[in-house]
């Protein structure tokens, strides 16, 4: 990185904690400090939720999903728009009337103590898993590109959440995730705006997109069904607008690092406002990253791309007896490009004609060299399995960051790290403020320390961010990578959100079934999702399904057998 791009990136970064401190210190309780005085504005409020949701695993992995995958994912957001007027219509008046710092606190008023304090444990260990891996992601990637130490990494990232979220609570991290979202988009829109440029001459955009059309990564919606495969199939339409859709009723409704940012709205209208802004809103938003992630792939059809994306992987390898194999591993990929290169220009001049076997031939020499080159790519990743044995082989988190290292101009490298400094430092920010006041709202003030007066509170509520801040950075420094990291956090949250969903929707909708009953249909149903996750093939968007379903069927055949309460 030059100068500049140093400039442009710690002024960014410094700009948002100092500007975050300075517009929201001087909270003087736990009305102020968890719910912003409720002083919100509606687009406030929507770009806050936008920016809790975009985490920096958003601008890393998903580019990088498009890459190898194409732009099938944008299926998993099917469903938001449905979740978003259920919730407005629903479950937001009910939070309003009842005066609500957590979406836990109502669960106690509907049944019991223990089934609120199971909500808020529940949420409590995926939320805490998840805010680990929001900094572990972009520092582990970030740590690598830019050779810094990991742990120096986690703890750069975390403290500069700590510092501003601990100074002002709710407000500081609905304030600053504005400044965040416009870097954030800006960021990726000029990135877009280059990929495009640094195509050949002969290649327009129509071009472009034809290419990826042709090489299956314009694969927008799958509306294909069959009862024996699509169950493990996790993008299509099905699992998008039914799992997709419970997803976002829990983490949209029930999970409090949103809840809280709705919460703090002005009036029930406006926290309406600022949901339904998120719905609309989101899907375009997913949309244009993924299509940047297509587009580096289309780029990367006219341009050599590495055979193995994790440059620091791949000079261990170099550093080690199997050095002569790499070489000649990379200079087999070069040798396949450069015939693929040209079959791939064949095809974008057989796109123009019209003629349907012209096209078809140029499709299949495309399709025989793509298969070609994908295994010299998987020959690599087994020899650095081979010479290093305990190496993450999946390298498409890396595909986005090493086109912005490698091809973008100064002064643009370190504005596309602020971006991801930014999504890792909003969407932290949103989850140790729910994580705190959870902890101190749902736990402590309610089963520990009954008599405190406000200040007490307010200074608990300082120190449980900091307490989550420093687990969720030890998390981060002892995790792993997780398959593609944007699954990882989606899987870690439909492990648990649909049997809290579940414990919701009851709540809310079946009123025979009490307290007992819904405890221990939560306990049973969780057990059931756990298994799925850990035995079966069913692919992770059905857990939410599953697990809210367990719940409601299990509440209701227990409830004879329980009691009234």
């Amino acid at each position: 990185m030059r100068l500049l791009d140093w400039i442009v990136l710690l002024g960014t970064l410094g700009f948002i904690v100092i500007y975050g401190v300075a517009k929201t210190r001087g909270s003087k309780d736990i009305e102020g400090y968890l719910k912003g005085d409720n002083s919100m504005k509606w687009w406030t409020i929507g770009l806050s939720i936008m920016a809790t949701q975009a985490s920096a695993i958003t601008f890393l992995s998903t580019p990088g999903q498009a890459y190898e995958d194409g732009m099938r994912f944008i299926q998993f957001y099917f469903g938001l728009p449905i979740a978003m007027v259920i919730i407005s219509v629903t479950i937001i008046p009910i939070f309003y009337r009842l005066n609500v710092f957590t979406a836990y606190e109502y669960l106690e008023t509907r049944f019991d103590l223990k089934t609120r304090s199971l909500a808020a444990l529940l949420f409590l260990i995926q939320r805490g898993l998840a805010a680990g891996i929001t900094i572990y992601a972009p520092a582990i990637i970030l740590s690598t590109i830019l050779g810094w130490n990991l742990t120096v990494t986690n703890v750069f990232i975390g403290t500069l959440v700590i510092i501003y979220t601990m100074s002002g609570g709710t407000k500081a991290v609905s304030v600053t995730q504005k400044q965040q979202m416009a870097v954030m988009m800006g960021g990726m829109i000029l990135a877009g705006c280059m990929v495009v440029y640094y195509l050949p001459e002969s290649i327009s955009f129509g071009d472009a997109v034809s290419v990826a059309g042709k090489m299956g990564k314009m694969n927008i919606i799958d509306f294909s069904w069959d009862w024996e495969t699509s169950w493990d199939d996790r993008y299509n339409f099905w699992s998008g607008i039914t799992g997709g859709c419970f997803l976002m009723l829990s983490y949209f409704g029930t999970d409090q690092s949103q809840v809280s940012r709705y919460l703090g709205g002005k009036s029930l209208g406006e926290s309406r406002l600022g949901l339904l802004f998120n719905g609309l809103l989101k899907i375009p938003m997913q949309f244009m990253i993924l299509f940047i992630g297509v587009m580096v792939f289309v780029f990367y059809q006219f341009n050599e791309p590495p055979v193995f994306f994790k440059e620091a992987t791949k000079q261990k390898v170099y550093a080690s007896p199997y050095a002569a194999e790499m070489r000649e591993l990379e200079a087999k990929h070069q040798t396949v490009f450069a015939e693929k290169q040209l079959a791939v220009h064949g095809l974008a001049e057989a796109l123009r004609t019209d003629d349907e076997a012209v096209i078809a031939a140029a499709e299949s020499k495309v399709t025989t060299l793509t298969a070609t080159t994908k295994g010299v790519r998987d020959e690599a990743k087994a020899l650095i399995t081979k010479a290093l044995p305990n190496e993450e082989t999946r390298d498409t988190d890396y595909v986005f960051i090493s086109f912005v290292m490698k091809y973008l101009p100064v002064g643009m490298v370190g504005l596309l790290l602020a971006v991801i400094f930014s999504a890792a430092m909003s969407s932290t920010a949103s989850e140790l403020n729910a994580l705190a006041s959870t902890t101190v709202v749902d736990i402590y003030k309610r089963s520990v320390n009954k008599t405190g007066d406000p200040k007490h509170y307010l200074n608990a509520s300082k120190m449980f961010t900091v307490a989550w801040g420093v687990l969720a950075i030890l998390f981060a420094t002892f995790a792993s990578m997780l398959d593609n990291l944007i699954q990882a956090v989606n899987i870690i949250g439909s492990i648990f959100y649909g049997t809290i969903l579940g414990i919701f929707l009851v709540a809310f909708y079946v009123k025979r079934v009490k307290g007992n009953a819904v405890f221990m249909a939560a306990l049973l149903a969780e057990a059931v999702v756990l298994y799925c996750y850990y035995f079966t093939d069913i692919a992770y968007l059905w857990f939410n399904v599953i697990g809210c379903g367990l719940v409601i069927l299990f509440g209701l055949l227990l409830q004879p057998f329980v009691g009234k309460r």
